[in-house]
């Protein structure tokens, strides 16, 4: 393209798209010129102020006051009627923590504190060991498998539900509910697809109520006993109404950030076989090259926030009431920040900077065992299947969803002994 005939800032803020399929595969060449030309803006299709800049980033997550989480994880502010009837049949608003502003969010935040410290995560290692090489013992002789469908859905999936103390088996139905929820939230699928969501989100509420209720009769040592309100008897500073909706949203955040960061991670690797090479010969690097494949490749594209007065960021005056959407994927490749930022580099050493689990409050509570999952994924899957690598005669396919970024089908293959 010419430069006379070059599309101007504004035409390349409109393309703003993230469902658009040439932004479903690499959205990172239009988010460095958004960077440069209009690094915060409006995007009408959406009515949504996207901010693309890392110290913008950082200053919205930081400024809890001017900007709220409260609809952190609606794209749309209301829904269509025809949903809102539907969701009408349960709780009147979704409350959890990562949609919660101070002081809500640290009563909220100290259950979980409890629930995932530093010690409980540790212990845990043995058990993921486990289930990771049970899912790879269940297709390693095959020399080819769907990596998401067949292990980095189920390792984070069989994990949470675990620590929540529900059974492996309501696994599957729960991340179907799940994903209506996540396409709910995003609101850009087609309205029939969107009420038949809206009875999924229903469904998951009743269940997780029912488990609550359960446990208040009988108490076990499983985070959802944790979630029981001081009202039912338990030991939570919380509502009934907030112990289910931070229930649904441990499901999701227990396992989307994982399957992301395991689909997207070994892409990244597989993609460039000199890191790999790297990584075989020093283990010792996979913590800080898990560091460097989420700001690569962030599993959470972005979070949204409520404007709560008048506020400007990079010259940009964002009105009061207005919803913003700011950009992890694009913070991540931020110039200003990272030397040579569309470079993967396992020994980076700034990778640690990235926004893929946010900042201050609203740092992902759950990310030691992210990464704790994480790693022990990769040190078997490249410990157990040798001359691992993508398959060439099928395509990986990414979701198309507005705030998630990963595979829903990545093939792979290795070699199998005679």
């Amino acid at each position: 393209m010419t430069a006379h005939n070059a599309p101007s800032s504004d035409e390349v803020s409109s393309h703003f798209n993230p469902l658009a399929p040439d932004q479903i595969d690499n959205p990172y060449p239009l988010y460095a010129r958004l960077r440069r030309e209009r690094p915060v803006f409006h995007s009408p299709m959406f009515d949504l102020w996207v901010v693309t800049r890392h110290a913008d980033i950082s200053e919205v997550e930081l400024d809890t006051a001017r900007f709220s989480s409260v609809g952190a994880l609606d794209a749309r502010a209301e829904p269509h009627p025809e949903v809102r009837k539907v969701l009408e049949q349960g709780y009147s608003q979704f409350l959890s923590l990562v949609q919660s502003d101070p002081p809500d969010h640290a009563r909220v935040r100290a259950v979980f504190g409890k629930a995932l410290s530093a010690h409980r995560i540790a212990a845990m290692e043995p058990a993921i060991r486990a289930t990771a090489d049970a899912l790879i013992d269940g297709f390693i002789r095959d020399g080819q498998a769907d990596l998401i469908q067949q292990f980095a859905y189920a390792l984070p999936g069989f994990i949470i539900c675990d620590l929540l103390g529900v059974p492996r088996s309501d696994m599957e139905r729960l991340k179907r509910w799940s994903d209506d929820k996540t396409a709910l939230m995003s609101a850009t699928a087609p309205l029939e697809q969107l009420v038949q969501c809206a009875h999924g989100f229903i469904a998951m509420e009743r269940y997780f109520k029912e488990q609550l209720h359960e446990r208040r009769r009988h108490p076990r040592e499983d985070l959802l006993t944790l979630l029981v309100p001081q009202s039912l008897g338990g030991t939570a500073p919380m509502s009934e109404q907030e112990a289910v909706c931070n229930a649904m949203d441990l499901f999701a955040a227990g396992h989307e950030t994982t399957t992301g960061l395991i689909g997207n991670g070994l892409w990244l690797l597989l993609n460039a076989p000199e890191q790999l090479a790297v990584l075989r010969e020093d283990p010792s690097l996979l913590p800080n090259a898990i560091e460097e494949m989420l700001r690569m490749e962030a599993p959470i594209r972005g979070f949204f926030r409520t404007v709560m007065a008048d506020s400007t960021l990079s010259g940009v005056t964002i009105p009061k009431g207005a919803r913003v959407f700011i950009l992890y994927a694009s913070g991540n490749r931020d110039e200003t920040q990272f030397s040579e930022p569309d470079r993967f580099d396992i020994r980076r050493s700034d990778a640690k900077k990235h926004l893929a689990f946010g900042k201050g409050i609203h740092h992902c509570i759950g990310a030691p065992l992210a990464k704790l999952e994480g790693r022990i994924a990769f040190e078997q899957l490249l410990r157990r299947l040798p001359g691992l690598r993508l398959r060439t005669d099928v395509a990986p396919v990414l979701r198309p969803y507005f705030m998630l970024r990963g595979y829903e089908h990545l093939p792979i293959a290795w070699d199998v002994a005679a």
